[in-house]
């Protein structure tokens, strides 16, 4: 399972400054001009994990394959773009294929690069987004509502079901709520189904980066204050960075020289780090890991899935046939020094189809197809 996370916000922010310092490119041009991004820009990069690395010391394995996060920089939004402004279209397509949502908001006062909107006010920018957004998902929903009532008072089952979901999502919008504060419990499964096929740009879940300057990377300042602030009464996520120092971090080759530079500034990890394990918050994510010989691998799966699930992963075949998952947590993998020395201290699991998997647990699965 990959994690898919689009880069918005409005022109001249650090959309693609942070980009390309994430995924290490200079695939996506960054210019002091709004539109400059046209075509969205896809980049993979390995996520990092101490844990992985461990693995790795201790098996030696011939291959190692981390999991990847996906980034997706698309074009600049301004004002408008739900009716088809500036790429406002491309903007809302490109946008709904996400998976979350990372909206950089300008955190920094630099007279050489030009604002869009005049001035610095990222709760404004913010706004101006999340406007855009919702105003696509009410057009959307009211092209919609009309037909699915007239089915629903004919007695369609599935009709009624979607006017019971689709009703109070279009009253939070016209309130000026986001689609996910009208969503249906997780528990009412058909309800949240089909919730989540109306794919909704404003349900996604949100993750703001703060781009700030370099001297306010460690602790940011008055502007990301209030992004935080922001983020903690919507029960969202917020990160501050440097789009500035990650450009440098990303052309020293050197781990040492990198961490050197970090220590410098006062900062003990990268933004890419910050972004991710936010994000795996933001989306329930966690990792298992396969070890041996051939190959050490981690694996990305959603919080609660259940071993059989977590096989699907690897092949479908491995869920369908799925027999038992022999497991080892990580902390006991490391303690006893491999699968052997756990297994003989009574250490490995068998687990069944109705086991939780743990984060960080090594496991092998057993299956008969």
């Amino acid at each position: 399972m990959g994690f898919n996370c689009g880069i918005v916000g409005l022109p001249n922010v650090g959309k693609s400054t942070l980009f390309n310092a994430l995924t290490a490119t200079i695939s996506a041009q960054a210019a002091n001009f709004p539109f400059c991004t046209i075509e969205p820009n896809t980049g993979r990069v390995a996520v990092p994990d101490k844990r992985l690395d461990k693995l790795v010391q201790m098996v030696q394995p011939k291959n190692v394959v981390p999991t990847q996060l996906e980034f997706v920089d698309i074009a600049g939004l301004v004002k408008g773009a739900s009716k088809g402004e500036g790429l406002g279209n491309q903007f809302l397509s490109n946008i709904r294929e996400t998976d979350a949502i990372i909206h950089v908001l300008r955190c920094f006062e630099n007279d050489n690069i030009t604002h869009v909107e005049g001035s610095v006010d990222p709760i404004r920018d913010a706004e101006i987004v999340e406007t855009e957004l919702m105003l696509a998902d009410l057009e959307s929903l009211e092209k919609r509502i009309e037909q699915i009532k007239k089915k629903a008072k004919g007695g369609d089952k599935e009709a009624i079901l979607q006017e019971s979901v689709i009703t109070p999502v279009i009253e939070a919008l016209r309130q000026g709520k986001p689609a996910r504060t009208a969503a249906p419990a997780e528990s009412q499964k058909d309800a949240f189904k089909q919730y989540k096929m109306l794919q909704l740009l404003t349900s996604k879940p949100v993750l703001y980066v703060c781009n700030v300057d370099e001297n306010s990377a460690s602790e940011g300042n008055a502007f990301s204050k209030a992004v935080f602030a922001k983020a903690e009464a919507e029960n969202a996520k917020a990160v501050i960075i440097s789009a500035e120092i990650e450009s440098e971090v990303a052309q020293l080759d050197d781990e040492a020289e990198k961490q050197a530079f970090l220590e410098d500034l006062g900062l003990s990890e990268t933004g890419l780090s910050k972004i991710i394990r936010a994000g795996y918050d933001l989306l329930g994510l966690q990792t298992y890991f396969t070890a041996g010989p051939k190959e050490v691998r981690a694996w990305t799966f959603l919080k609660g899935s259940k071993a059989p699930q977590c096989a699907g992963i690897i092949h479908s075949d491995f869920e369908r046939g799925f027999i038992r998952a022999e497991t080892i947590s990580y902390d006991d993998y490391v303690k006893f020094g491999g699968e052997q020395a756990a297994k003989e201290a009574g250490k490995m699991r068998s687990e069944g189809k109705d086991y939780v998997v743990q984060d960080g647990d090594i496991m092998t699965f057993l299956f008969n197809v």
